[in-house]
């Protein structure tokens, strides 16, 4: 007990004496009116997309360093007919690219700099395109998740469900058509945020701005996620926020969180956990007046974040179900001061779980 309490007293006193009372900026969530980045990401509406290129070629492109494939890209509109775009096309992610993890892997687009003003892609160059992997569920499952963290605040990508269907420039393979979605930009992220890239690794969490810190770590807790770490910037983008002194994570790639479901899903076994539902705080040891101050983010967000899940028809009802007790759970410990203090202050048992390298599940 004394070995927890002096790490209790030592993270306090970093949190008070490293990043200071007031220093950490404010984030209120409120959307930027004058910025203009573009259609894409202002609804929510499915967009139908059809994208023509080798798929034998690109399926099977899936090394360390992936080449970019030419592709057309097709964009129903209701009534001008599809528009067409040439983009280049490239292989992206890690454990997602491996041809034994995923049937189609996840795709990055390169859009052209000029483009039809009137296209939804307008101010568009770059985007992610997070494919069905082994099955089209865990899109929309992980979709939501982004979803959830945007009701939460503005420091995180937005995210854009599409139909899209697959079509073999070669002509020897059917076309596919599945669900997908697109992930903002790295760069509009930032810039949306006044912020810029702080792509530095080996970065402790302590010098990191407390609050969003602490932000991430308690998502991430909600979602039963363990797949992230600041230090090697595995699924987490550092912002330098103008006017800021200390960088702002972001959290990203969420399809090993146990909120998710997906099949493939494992922890790391230096974590000791039997699944990725069972959750595990990744966290420092904050003050209870600054995990308070979080709590009452997620606490003033949650009729939004239930609203995504009840009454959806692109869910199945027994996820529903599951999912909504899974976020009970969660919103029941951060009610409970006791539950607080042994799970998320004194890790669960498990404090130095904080400090497990997570460079990324292969």
């Amino acid at each position: 007990m004394k070995r927890y309490i002096c790490l209790f007293a030592f993270c306090t006193w970093v949190c008070a004496h490293v990043h200071g009372h007031g220093g950490v900026p404010s984030d209120t969530a409120k959307v930027e009116k004058k910025a203009n980045f573009g259609p894409l990401f202002k609804n929510d509406d499915v967009i139908k997309l059809r994208i023509v290129t080798n798929i034998k070629a690109l399926q099977k492109d899936r090394g360390a360093s992936p080449s970019n494939h030419w592709a057309e890209l097709y964009y129903a509109r209701k009534k001008k007919g599809d528009l067409k775009i040439p983009i280049k096309l490239k292989v992206r992610g890690n454990f997602r690219k491996a041809s034994k993890n995923c049937i189609f892997p996840p795709l990055l687009l390169d859009l052209p700099q000029k483009k039809d003003k009137n296209s939804i892609f307008e101010r568009q160059n770059r985007l992610k395109l997070v494919t069905h992997c082994q099955s089209e569920e865990y899109i929309f499952n992980e979709y939501l998740v982004y979803r959830m963290y945007n009701l939460i605040t503005n420091y995180s990508f937005r995210a854009r469900i599409a139909q899209v269907t697959y079509e073999d420039s070669a002509g020897l393979q059917k076309p596919v058509i599945s669900y997908a979605f697109l992930l903002e930009d790295e760069d509009d992220m930032a810039k949306r945020n006044k912020a810029k890239d702080y792509n530095i690794k080996q970065i402790p969490m302590t010098r990191i701005d407390s609050l969003q810190m602490a932000t991430v770590a308690v998502f991430e807790y909600m979602i039963g996620n363990t797949d992230w770490s600041v230090p090697y910037l595995h699924n987490i983008k550092l912002l330098a926020p103008k006017g800021g002194k200390y960088p702002i994570p972001v959290p990203y790639d969420f399809d090993h969180s146990g909120i998710v479901e997906a099949k493939y899903a494992q922890p790391a076994e230096q974590l000791e956990l039997a699944s990725v539902r069972e959750r595990l705080f990744r966290g420092l040891t904050y003050p209870p007046a600054l995990l308070q101050q979080v709590f009452a983010r997620f606490k003033a967000a949650k009729p939004e974040i239930y609203a995504l899940y009840q009454n959806n028809p692109n869910l199945k009802s027994g996820y529903i179900k599951r999912t909504l007790r899974y976020l009970d759970d969660f919103y029941s410990i951060i009610d409970n001061p006791k539950d607080v203090k042994r799970l998320l202050i004194y890790g669960g048992g498990k404090p130095q779980a904080a400090g497990v390298v997570i460079k990324g599940l292969n």
